[in-house]
């Protein structure tokens, strides 16, 4: 959980002035763990375990709670939350980090309430991976883990990632992720070398382009959704995961046409997120809405009847 303060190329909507339009914003609440949960939140309840700092609104607070989201693993520890600052360029992909504060999350070790330890879908964020693994060391017996990671954890944690890796179910992780981790650049080979590692399953992430799923049963595209507008990415993967994780756990499986679905879904999730600053697509998104974007994401690749 974390501020966000975002700097973009040209105006976006204000989401607290209707009909106004801004190019910077600060203090917009963010972080993996947020955009996740009110992803995943649309589909199952959720127990979510974070830190936050004494800064952090009550009001954020109170509305994961209001979207059967747990909020008793979320530590308030004295200091300020970890906050991020970064500028994205004209293609509203790439971006440059302006400056990162860690503040209480420096000191953030995981601990599981006990009511948690039950839980039996894990979604493991972005952190260190040895982090990771403290989680899964509390959890009694989960059926199904799925972890990302990042660059700098591929680098530069290699003996931890590679003890994760071993210990997961499900890899998620984007294109250039995926050849760093393998040093392969061809895609399906570089898939074949994760799998090995430990993963049964691998989703790699193409952002625009959508994403690929492998597993022993095979390969699966997913188109992203064209949008016409996008005001802030900035949540878009863990929203992705956020609902690829809230469908599993609400199907009960994760057979590969299960995980098919929950690829579409996941997409769908994140289009909405990409469409406000902030969480501000997520916080009050119904399953209603998602399906009908699920439903538009379909029509991408169907062929109809053959002419």
């Amino acid at each position: 959980m974390a501020f966000d303060d975002l700097q973009f190329p040209m105006p976006v909507p204000d989401p607290n002035r209707p009909g106004e339009t801004k190019d910077t914003f600060e203090n917009v609440v963010g972080g993996s763990a947020t955009y996740a949960s009110f992803a995943a939140a649309c589909y199952a309840p959720v127990r979510i375990v974070a830190v936050v700092g004494d800064d952090f609104p009550k009001a954020t607070l109170e509305q994961l709670a209001k979207r059967q989201i747990d909020t008793t693993g979320i530590e308030q520890a004295t200091g300020l939350t970890f906050r991020w600052k970064g500028r994205y360029r004209p293609d509203m992909v790439g971006r440059d980090t302006l400056d990162t504060q860690l503040n209480v999350f420096a000191d953030f070790r995981p601990k599981l309430p006990d009511s948690y330890r039950d839980t039996e879908v894990v979604l493991l964020g972005n952190i260190h991976p040895a982090l990771q693994l403290e989680v899964l060391d509390q959890v009694s017996s989960p059926q199904l883990v799925i972890a990302d990671t990042m660059n700098f954890w591929i680098s530069g944690e290699a003996e931890t990632l590679a003890a994760l890796l071993k210990r997961i179910d499900v890899l998620v992780i984007n294109d250039e992720e995926a050849r760093l981790l393998s040093g392969i650049h061809n895609i399906p080979h570089a898939a074949k070398d994760i799998l090995a590692r430990g993963p049964k399953k691998l989703i790699i992430k193409r952002g625009e382009y959508g994403s690929l799923y492998f597993d022993d049963d095979g390969v699966f595209a997913a188109p992203a959704l064209p949008l016409e507008t996008v005001a802030d990415p900035t949540g878009a993967g863990d929203s992705f995961a956020g609902g690829l994780v809230g469908y599993l756990a609400r199907q009960g499986n994760a057979r590969h046409q299960t995980m098919r679905h929950a690829i579409v879904h996941g997409t769908a999730t994140a289009s909405y997120c990409v469409q406000a600053v902030g969480t501000g697509g997520l916080a009050n998104l119904e399953l209603s809405a998602i399906e009908q974007r699920v439903s538009d994401v379909r029509k991408l690749y169907y062929l109809g009847e053959s002419p």
